[in-house]
C-alpha cells in the first residue's frame, strides 16, 4: 500500500518528490522473495538477514530499496499490528494506474502519519500536503480527531490549521 508523498499528492496537490513509501505485510516466510522480486544487478536490497530482523519487529520494521540505474528510492515499512495500520490496510484505495492497480492508503492513514513526521522532524512539507489534501479531498474528520487525540498529535494538528 502506498502512502506518503505519492498518497498525498494523489489526494492533494502536487509535488516533486525522490523517493516512494509503501507499507507491506511481510512474512518471516516471504523474506526471500525480496531478493527475487528486486535483483541486486538492478536494486541495492538488504542483505536477508537485515530484512528478517526488521520483519520481526513487533512495530517500526523499515528498510530502504534503491534502483541503481535512476537512484529512485523505496522505504519499506512493515505492517505492524496495531489498530491504525490494520484499519489502513483494510480502507486502502484501488487506484487503476495503466495496465495495473496501486493500493493507496486512506487519506487519514496519510495525515496521521504526516502529522508524527512534523512532530518528530518538524519539516513544513508535510504540513503543505496536509493542507493539500484537506483542500480537495473528503475525509472523516471524526475518526482524524480521535487518532490526533491518541497520539497526542494536538499541536501538530494546530499548526496545519494555520493560514499561509
Amino acid at each position: 500500500m502506498a502512502t506518503g508523498s505519492i498518497a498525498a499528492m494523489t489526494y492533494g496537490e502536487y509535488r516533486t518528490t525522490n523517493d516512494v513509501d509503501v507499507v507491506l505485510n511481510l512474512a518471516p516466510s516471504d523474506v526471500p522473495k525480496i531478493e527475487a522480486a528486486f535483483p541486486l544487478e538492478e536494486f541495492y536490497c538488504p542483505p536477508l538477514d537485515v530484512i528478517s530482523v526488521e520483519a520481526a519487529r513487533p512495530e517500526h520494521g523499515h528498510f530502504n530499496l534503491l534502483h541503481h540505474d535512476t537512484g529512485f528510492k523505496a522505504d519499506i515499512y512493515l505492517a505492524s499490528s496495531d489498530g491504525l495500520t490494520r484499519w489502513a490496510l483494510a480502507h486502502r484505495q484501488k487506484i487503476p494506474l495503466g495496465n495495473s492497480i496501486v493500493w493507496l492508503a486512506p487519506p487519514e492513514y496519510v495525515i496521521i502519519g504526516k502529522l508524527e513526521f512534523f512532530r518528530e522532524g518538524g519539516s513544513e512539507k508535510h504540513l503543505r500536503d496536509i493542507r493539500g489534501m484537506l483542500a480537495v479531498t473528503e475525509v472523516d474528520r471524526a475518526f482524524l480527531q480521535t487518532e490526533i487525540d491518541a497520539r497526542q498529535l494536538q499541536d501538530a494538528w494546530r499548526a496545519v490549521q494555520k493560514s499561509h
